[in-house]
C-alpha cells in the first residue's frame, strides 16, 4: 500500500485555526474536512466517551464510522451537565475560531451567551431539520433525508416501487455543506471580526447539494411544471452490459464517441446512416444496437474492454464492487487508499482523502483518539479582533476568478464563489462550447445553465491561439483563482498550468478536477458522472437486492454537486492561506477520491470483513426498514426502527404482534400504510417516535411547509426564460450573510467587450481587431 504523506511534509492550509466538535454526525464530518485541510481540531466528549463511539458497525468494539469522522483530532472530556462544566466548555468555545454544536450541545452552553461573550466564534449548529420550522422537531435518518429531497422519487426500475438510493452519501452530503459554510462564515469574518451562527438543517443541505431538482442537471427541467410523471423515469441513458469476469457501463454521448463505437461494432451496415450520430437516433434502436453490443463484450475481461474503448475514445467503465474498487491499482498507487490505523490497535484499508494541494494528498495523519486523551485547549489571543459590526460585503466580494469548468461540476465550483460575491469570469470558446449549454430546440437559454450560472460573466477567448492564450495569462495576472475541471494534463497543454501562472502571479489558486486522480493509471479515462459512479463502488450499491443485475442509478447527478461542493472548500482554504503566507497552491481534486472518502464506513467495513458492502434495497441496515405503499397513486412513506423501542412503538402503531418474524411486520405495516397518505403515515410514525418521512417528487418541493418555512428556494429571472426558476437560496441561514442581487447566466461572450477593455486595459480598435481575427468572440 501507498504510505501516507508525513505531517512535515503537508500543506496544511487551515494552521492556526482553531476548531471545537461538539457536533452530531454530520458536525463530526464536517469537522473531519476542517481537520484534513489543517485545522487543529479538538472533540467535546463526556466523560464516558460520546454516544456516536457505540454508532454500528462496531469491529473489535470500535465503532467504525466514529473513526472515520474523527481521524485527525484531539478529545477532550468535558461536562455539559453541571454549570461548572457548561462553563469551562465556554471558555473552550471563546478560544476558537470556529465550533460545531449539536443543537443540544447548543442549547446546553446558552447560544445566546456563549456569542455574546465570544462574538467573534463561527458556529454551526446542525439538526436534521434546523431550529425552526413545522419539522424542527422530527428525527430523520439518511434515508428519510433522501425520500423528502426528491432523490428516492427518481430512482428504481419503471413500474416498480421506488429504490432508496445508497447509505452514507446524504449525510456526507450535508456535511460537505456544513464545512463550507463554516469556512465562508470565517472568510467573512477575517474581513469584519464578526462571527455569526449558521443553523444548518441537514435536510435542506441534501435537498439543494445531492441531487437537486432545480439546479444543474438534465433531468431537473421536469421539476419546473406542475405535472409530472408517476412512477420512475426511463434510467437506460448509460446501459450496464455483462461482460466474462462481472460488468461493465457504457456512456455513447458525443458524436466522436460513437464513431469509436461503430468502428469497434466492425461498421455494421445497418447504423452507417449518419442520423445514428445522434443519441436520439440510437435510442430509438436501442434494441437491434445492444444485441451487437452484448455479443462484443460477452467473451471479454472487463479490464481488457475499458483498455480497447479508452484507445478507440470510448468512455465505457467497470462496475465494480466497493472492495475491488479500494484494492485498483489507480486508487492503492495514487494515495487515495491505504492502510492505516482506524482507532488504537485497528487498522482496516480506507479512502484517506480527496483534496491534493501542491502534489501532497491532504488526509488521514492521526487516528480517531481515544475518548478524553487530550487536555483542555489553553486560552490564546484571536487573529481578526472581536467586534460584532457585521461585514458590508459579501464573502468573497473583490475576488476574481476565471472559471474554465464546463457541464455540472463545472458550473458548481464557480457558482459556490459567484454566488457569495465573487467576480467569476467564465471563460468560453466557440470552437469547444459548454456541453451544458445545449437545448433541445436552440433557444438561447435553458434552466440548466441559467441555474450553474447565474451571477457570472462571460469572456469569449480562444485558449488553441497564441494571442488568446496570452491573453488568459495576462488576465490570471490581475485574478485570485482559475478552475478547471478538464482532463489531467489539459491546462499544462494549453501552456496555461500551474506552474506558468505561479511564475507570473504567484498568488494564484489554482483547482484541477477530473473524474479520477493525475496520478494514478487512470488518470486519462474518460470520467462522466455514470462512470465514476460504476468505478468506486456507488452502482453495486444502487440495486434492490445484492443478487440483482441491475442497477439504477442511471437518473442521478451525483457525486457533481457534492464534489464540487469539497473542491470549492478546499479553494477556499488554500485563499485563507494565501492571505497568511502570500503564497497559491495548486489544488486537486478527483470526483472518483470524493465518492470514495464519503463511503469510508463501508470500504472499511469490507476491508475488515469481506462481503459486507453489499446493495441492501429498501431494506436498508436498520433493525428495521422499508419503504411502503399508501393510499393513491405510486405514494410512498419511508420509515426506520433503529432499536428495540422504536419497534415496539412500531408494533404496537401497526397492530402488530410484539416479536413477530420480519415479514409478518412488514405486511403489518404494509396493509396499514396503505388507508394513509404519505403525509399521514409520516406525521403518525413521527408522533410514536420513528424515524419516517413521505416520498416527495420534485414539483412537491416547491410547495414542502418545511422548505417553504426555511426559505430555501427563491425566484431567478432570466430574460431569456419565460418564467421566473425556482432557485436554491443560501442552503443554511446564517445570522448574516451578504449575498449580491442574483444576475442572469451569461451569453456566450457577453461581457467580452467590458472585460477586455476594463481588466485587460484594450483600446476598442484592439478589440475590433481580436473579434475579427477569431481571438476574441462576443454575444452576437
Amino acid at each position: 500500500m501507498t504510505e501516507r504523506n508525513t505531517m512535515s511534509t503537508l500543506p496544511l492550509l487551515l494552521d492556526g485555526i482553531r476548531v471545537i466538535d461538539a457536533g452530531d454526525a454530520v458536525g463530526q464530518a464536517a469537522a473531519r474536512h476542517l481537520a484534513d485541510l489543517g485545522a487543529e481540531t479538538i472533540l467535546l466528549e463526556p466523560a464516558g466517551g460520546s454516544p456516536l463511539r457505540a454508532e454500528e458497525p462496531l469491529h473489535d468494539g470500535h465503532s467504525l464510522p466514529f473513526a472515520l469522522r474523527n481521524a485527525n483530532k484531539a478529545s477532550v472530556r468535558v461536562d455539559l451537565d453541571s454549570p461548572s462544566g457548561r462553563s469551562q466548555v465556554r471558555d473552550i468555545l471563546a478560544g476558537a475560531d470556529i465550533a460545531f454544536l449539536a443543537r443540544d450541545a447548543a442549547d446546553a452552553v446558552d447560544l445566546p451567551r456563549l456569542t455574546d461573550g465570544a462574538p467573534h466564534l463561527v458556529v454551526v449548529v446542525s439538526s436534521p431539520f434546523g431550529s425552526t420550522g413545522p419539522r424542527a422537531d422530527w428525527q430523520a435518518t439518511e434515508r428519510t433525508l433522501l425520500a423528502l429531497s426528491g432523490a428516492m422519487s427518481r430512482s428504481g426500475r419503471p413500474g416498480d416501487a421506488p429504490l432508496l438510493p445508497p447509505d452514507g452519501i446524504a449525510s456526507a452530503t450535508a456535511a460537505a455543506q456544513a464545512a463550507w459554510s463554516a469556512l465562508t462564515a470565517y472568510v467573512a469574518r477575517q474581513q469584519s471580526g464578526a462571527g455569526q451562527v449558521i443553523d444548518l438543517a441537514h435536510h435542506e443541505a441534501v435537498v439543494t447539494g445531492l441531487d437537486p431538482a432545480f439546479g444543474v442537471q438534465g433531468s431537473a427541467a421536469a421539476g419546473r411544471s406542475g405535472s409530472f410523471r408517476r412512477g420512475r423515469p426511463p434510467a437506460s441513458s448509460y446501459p450496464i452490459y455483462p461482460c466474462a469476469d462481472g460488468f461493465v457501463r457504457l456512456c455513447l454521448l458525443a458524436k466522436r464517441q460513437w464513431r469509436g463505437m461503430f468502428g469497434w461494432l466492425g461498421e455494421p451496415e445497418e447504423f452507417a446512416d449518419p442520423r445514428f450520430d445522434s443519441i436520439a437516433a440510437r435510442f430509438e434502436a436501442a434494441d437491434r444496437l445492444d444485441a451487437l453490443i452484448v455479443a462484443l463484450f460477452a467473451d471479454q475481461r472487463g479490464a481488457d474492454l475499458v483498455e480497447e474503448a479508452a484507445r478507440r475514445g470510448v468512455p465505457l467503465a467497470q462496475v465494480l464492487t466497493i472492495g475491488e474498487a479500494t484494492a485498483a491499482d489507480h486508487f492503492v498507487r495514487s494515495g487515495a487508499v491505504v492502510d492505516t490505523e482506524i482507532a488504537p490497535g485497528l487498522s482496516a484499508s480506507v479512502p484517506v482523502g480527496s483534496v491534493q494541494v501542491d502534489g501532497s494528498r491532504l488526509g488521514w495523519r492521526t487516528p480517531a483518539p481515544a475518548a478524553g486523551s487530550s487536555v483542555a485547549p489553553p486560552p490564546r489571543a484571536l487573529l481578526g479582533g472581536g467586534t460584532a459590526a457585521p461585514a458590508p460585503a459579501a464573502p468573497f466580494a473583490g475576488l476574481r476568478v476565471l472559471d474554465l469548468g464546463v457541464i455540472v461540476f463545472g458550473a458548481e465550483v464557480g457558482r459556490a464563489f459567484a454566488d457569495l460575491g465573487a467576480d467569476v469570469i467564465k471563460v468560453e470558446s466557440l470552437a469547444f462550447p459548454d456541453g451544458l449549454r445545449q437545448t433541445r430546440g436552440g433557444e438561447a437559454m435553458n434552466a440548466s445553465f441559467a441555474w450553474g450560472n447565474r451571477n457570472k460573466r462571460s469572456l469569449g477567448l480562444d485558449l488553441r491561439s497564441a494571442e488568446g492564450r496570452e491573453l488568459f495569462l495576462r488576465l490570471a495576472d490581475h485574478s485570485d483563482v482559475v478552475l478547471s475541471n478538464f482532463k489531467p494534463g489539459t491546462l499544462d497543454s494549453l501552456g496555461i498550468g500551474y506552474d506558468a501562472l505561479a511564475a507570473r502571479n504567484p498568488g494564484i489558486v489554482v483547482l484541477e478536477s477530473a473524474a479520477f486522480s493525475s496520478t494514478g493509471p487512470w488518470a486519462r479515462r474518460l470520467g462522466y458522472g455514470p462512470l465514476v459512479r460504476a468505478s468506486v463502488g456507488v452502482t453495486s450499491l444502487w440495486k434492490y437486492d445484492a443478487a440483482d443485475p441491475e442497477s439504477w442509478d442511471g437518473v442521478t447527478v451525483y457525486p457533481d454537486h457534492v464534489a464540487a461542493r469539497v473542491a470549492a472548500l478546499a479553494v477556499a482554504a488554500a485563499l485563507v492561506d494565501r492571505a497568511r503566507s502570500g503564497r497559491g497552491h495548486r489544488v486537486e481534486v478527483a470526483q472518483s477520491d470524493v465518492v470514495l472518502h464519503q463511503l469510508g464506513t463501508l470500504a472499511a467495513h469490507e476491508s475488515l470483513v469481506p462481503g459486507t458492502a453489499r446493495a441492501v434495497g429498501n431494506r436498508g441496515r436498520a433493525l428495521f426498514g422499508g419503504v411502503f405503499a399508501c393510499a393513491g397513486d405510486d405514494e410512498w412513506v419511508v420509515l426506520d426502527a433503529r432499536d428495540a423501542t422504536e419497534l415496539a412503538a412500531l408494533e404496537a402503531l401497526v397492530g402488530s404482534a410484539p416479536g413477530a418474524d420480519e415479514g409478518v411486520l412488514a405486511k403489518a405495516v404494509g396493509a396499514w400504510s396503505e388507508t394513509l397518505t404519505p403525509v399521514e403515515a409520516a406525521d403518525a410514525l413521527q408522533a410514536a417516535g420513528l424515524p419516517a418521512a413521505p416520498m416527495l417528487r420534485l414539483p412537491e418541493l416547491l410547495d414542502d411547509a418545511q422548505l417553504a418555512h426555511r426559505g430555501t428556494y427563491r425566484p431567478l429571472v432570466h430574460p431569456l426564460i419565460a418564467d421566473p426558476l425556482p432557485s436554491e437560496n443560501t442552503a443554511a441561514p446564517y445570522t448574516h450573510l451578504v449575498e449580491p442581487d442574483p444576475s442572469p447566466a451569461p451569453l456566450p461572450g457577453q461581457h467580452t467587450r467590458a472585460i477586455a477593455r476594463d481588466v485587460l486595459g484594450l483600446d476598442d480598435a484592439t478589440i475590433d481587431r481580436l473579434v475579427d481575427d477569431g481571438v476574441l468572440h462576443q454575444a452576437g
